[in-house]
């Protein structure tokens, strides 16, 4: 199993290697120093608007609970994002997933921890990849965001207790109405959760429906408080 090194000596031999090899923004390959960004293009970055629904993160009109919400209440009680998943954010998200940009997992997991109160949860849990879509991918996205965000804050991480029991068509592909059934059962998760406030990590919310399903697993595990942390948080517009 490869080691995670402490953050503190991470951040040195980053400073030392930006000193030697200076480092470029991924968005507009200005110098970037010791950062994936450049100021500038981290200042114009799409941060997620004030007035949100507290539970699910869509726009309101004063921040008051969606109609969605409202109507059938999730399992989860909070959603944290700092981004709204819109461009470049959009494109610095698929940069991890698809062209294996790893070092961006530890940049969004930094941006969430900025936000995330750590004796607020007990126990980081990383949204699951079915295991033919990580044996094709490689690495878990969700599970490299919630490991930096474990080196920032300490919160206890456990990559391996939920799992992905049902492959399902990819959610982009679907109507928003058939989403929710398509993850419905697709989730498991092993141990027991009784009295624990969980962070659930993954890297973009759209519908929820995936999200969604996992936190019910989860509270039916006896999970006593259920807040979800994702980079991105796409907007119905």
């Amino acid at each position: 199993m490869m080691s995670i090194l402490p953050q503190a000596l991470r951040d040195t031999l980053g400073a030392l290697a930006c000193k030697v090899l200076p480092g470029s923004c991924l968005l507009c390959a200005a110098d970037s120093a010791n950062s994936l960004l450049c100021p500038a293009c981290t200042g114009d970055l799409p941060r997620q608007a004030t007035t949100v629904c507290p539970q699910c993160a869509i726009e309101t009109p004063l921040g008051e609970r969606c109609g969605t919400c409202l109507k059938s209440s999730p399992a989860f009680a909070r959603t944290i994002a700092p981004f709204r998943y819109e461009f470049p954010v959009d494109r610095l998200i698929q940069a991890l997933k698809y062209d294996h940009r790893l070092p961006l997992a530890n940049w969004f997991g930094a941006r969430l921890s900025e936000q995330i109160a750590a004796d607020e949860h007990d126990l980081l849990l990383p949204l699951p990849l079915h295991p033919s879509r990580l044996q094709d991918r490689g690495f878990n996205q969700s599970a490299e965001i919630a490991r930096s965000i474990h080196s920032r804050l300490g919160i206890p991480i456990n990559v391996d207790c939920l799992i992905r029991i049902r492959a399902t068509p990819p959610q982009a592909a679907l109507p928003l109405k058939e989403r929710a059934k398509n993850v419905r059962g697709a989730f498991e998760c092993t141990i027991d959760l009784s009295g624990k406030r969980i962070l659930l990590v993954d890297d973009v919310m759209t519908t929820g429906a995936t999200l969604g399903e996992c936190a019910r697993i989860i509270e039916l595990h006896g999970a006593a408080q259920i807040t979800l942390a994702v980079a991105a948080r796409a907007q119905r517009h």
